[in-house]
Order: structure tokens, then sequence, then C-alpha cells
């Protein structure tokens, strides 16, 4: 069938609309016509060539939209089911056999590279393949092929357009707080970062009934927009020396903290505000070398029994927590929409710059 796709043909460009063909579904696949689906940082990193997808590729992977047809061998999702698409995984590892299916043995193939995993492509243009499959779906497009297994359905009567997120960034940030440290009622947590994963953490934080929650962000309509969805503190790392001024507010340290930043001067200054048997989780993705490569403070580790944990997609299995997500959405305990702003799929290229220059905490594109 013909699409419409937003494709990536060269690092660092423009994406550009074009039609595009697309295959039927196979028999443990998809296809869904999208409504919505939300602009990542990790698209852009894979459309700049930082994550080595084969162009050219329609990449998108927080897509929202309605089942249109399902291969023979689905079962869990019909005709005119509302669904939201997440991360694939290949079932059959040690990691998925125990449902850590974020740590699948083989997330990068299936999710980063734009094929199956037999190594075929279902988009083509009138030169030839088009790379498909960006994390089990290529969803900057009319039309979805996904997965039976990234295919979350949920309920009917929330705002399918708005929905998308959940299934990547939203569910990476909420997901660190609700599922992978699971912080108990009264916990002082901070995050580091206010874009789109750090405010979503912020959401799970009061989710969890955390009394103390600080954003650290050096943009202030920021760090009003997190006071705005539940911390309770900000900090300016700008003005003020990050660690004495999470201190001042909890002098024993902090219980959690996220950074979503991969900057190893923060992640430092976190370590030092930790309190005994603090946790710290990291998502962000280091831009440099210098800072993929951590310095540690040991002995003040080993003094207190700080923990450092990696997290991939909040620890959560998405077909059990985006619907958590969406019903606490639909009862004003997790107003994730607060973070969004709207634009139509042609807009994309506008879409990308506003999130890039901060205007825009997570754009969402309308089809």
């Amino acid at each position: 069938m013909e699409i419409t796709a937003a494709v990536s043909r060269t690092a660092g460009s423009d994406f550009s609309i074009e039609q595009l063909q697309l295959e039927d579904p196979r028999d443990n696949e998809v296809l869904v016509k999208i409504v919505g689906v939300g602009v990542c940082h990790t698209d852009i990193a894979a459309r700049d060539q930082a994550i080595p997808a084969e162009m050219p590729i329609v990449l998108g992977h927080e897509g929202a939209g309605i089942v249109e047809k399902v291969g023979s061998a689905v079962t869990s999702v019909k005709p005119g089911d509302h669904v939201v698409l997440s991360y694939t995984f290949c079932e059959q590892c040690a990691p998925c056999g125990h449902d850590h299916h974020n740590y699948c043995q083989q997330f990068a193939p299936l999710n980063f590279v734009g094929l199956r995993a037999d190594g075929s492509k279902a988009l083509k243009d009138s030169q030839g393949p088009v790379s498909s499959h960006f994390f089990g779906q290529s969803s900057f497009a009319s039309y979805a092929l996904a997965y039976e297994n990234n295919v979350v359905k949920v309920r009917d009567d929330a705002p399918l357009e708005l929905l998308g997120p959940l299934g990547c960034g939203i569910q990476t940030g909420a997901g660190t707080f609700m599922r992978a440290f699971s912080c108990e009622p009264g916990s002082a947590v901070a995050v580091t970062g206010g874009g789109a994963v750090g405010l979503a953490a912020v959401l799970g934080a009061v989710a969890q009934g955390c009394k103390t929650i600080i954003v650290v962000e050096p943009h202030e309509n920021r760090r009003q927009l997190a006071l705005e969805v539940g911390a309770t503190h900000v900090i300016d790392p700008m003005s003020v020396n990050m660690t004495e001024a999470i201190r001042e507010i909890e002098p024993n340290g902090l219980n959690y903290a996220l950074d979503t930043t991969g900057k190893g001067v923060v992640f430092q200054g976190l370590v030092a505000a930790m309190g005994a048997g603090g946790e710290i989780g990291i998502v962000g993705v280091p831009s440099t070398e210098d800072d993929a490569m951590l310095k540690l403070d040991v002995l003040n580790m080993l003094l207190c029994g700080i923990k450092v944990k990696g997290i991939c997609e909040g620890d959560a299995h998405p077909a059990e927590f985006i619907p958590v997500m969406v019903d606490l959405f639909m009862e004003g305990k997790f107003p994730f929409d607060k973070l969004c702003d709207f634009y139509q799929f042609d807009q994309i290229n506008q879409a990308v710059a506003d999130q890039h220059s901060g205007k825009s905490v997570k754009a969402i594109l309308k089809l």
C-alpha cells in the first residue's frame, strides 16, 4: 500500500515527506494507522548517525494509532483497537525469559538498525528498499508495521493522538521512579535535566508519593514547568552549586536520583548529594568521549552504600506499564499532556528544531 512518510536519507539532513510503498503484515505483524507520533532524541540521534541506522530510513518510535490489519498469528489485538507502539524484543533470550524485555540481548539489532530479524525491509521507493521497523515500527508515517509484542492496546476513551510518547520517553522517565526504583512514599528524589524524560520522572515521583522532588535544569521555562507538574524545588545549576543546593534542601541526602544529561560533572555532583543507601539511575546518553567514562568517588560510594544503575525504557514492560500511565492520566494524576506540543506531520523539521532549542519539551506530530 502507498503511505506518506518522513524519510531520512543522509546524516544530519532534514526529514523529507515522501510517498512510499509498505508491505502487508506478516504473520506476527500488525498494520497500524498512525494518528500521532512523538519526536524523541533517539530519532534525531539515528538521523544524525550517532546510532548507525541504515539509510535511507523511516524513523519514529513513539507511535499511537488504530489497528488496520493483523497477521494470521496475532491474537492480542484486532482491527479497530486503539494502540500505543513501543520497543520490540526477541522473546527468546535469557532476559526476555525473565520479563526483562528492555534488556533483550537482541535489543540493538531489533530496534536500531532498520531491518526485520531476517534482514528484510518492509518499505520501498522507486529506487529500491527503504529501511523500516525502527524500534519495530518506523512510525514517522501515515501507516506503520509493528510486531504483536510491541503493540499495546489502550482504552478507547483516552486521547489517542496524545499517547505515543508513553511508548518511550515518558515511559523511560516515569518508569525509573515507578518501576526501576519503586520509590517509597516520602522519598527524597532529584532529576538532573528537565526535558521530556526528566519531567516524566517528576510525574512518576508524584505518583509514587515522593515528598521532596528536586529538578536541576538551566532553562527557566523548564524549571517553571517542573513546578507545574509536581516538583517541590528547582535548581538553576548555572547560578549555584548543584550539590550544595540539594544538601540545603535535603541535609541527609537523596534517596533516589535520575540523570538525564549524560554529563560526567553532573553525575559526580549527584554522587556527592546522595544519602546512605541512595540509588542513582542513568538514562542520559553521553555526547562526548570524556562523558562516556565516569569518574566516581569510590570511597564515598563505599561508606554510604550508594548504588548506580543503568536504566533502559524505565525497566518497564510496556504491555503492563503503558495502560497504567493511561489510567493515571485519565484520573488526572499523570498530566503528561502539559509536556507536549502538537505539530502537523509536515512540520516535522520545525518540531525537531523547537525541541532542540528548548521551546518545546515533547513534540507530537499529528496525522
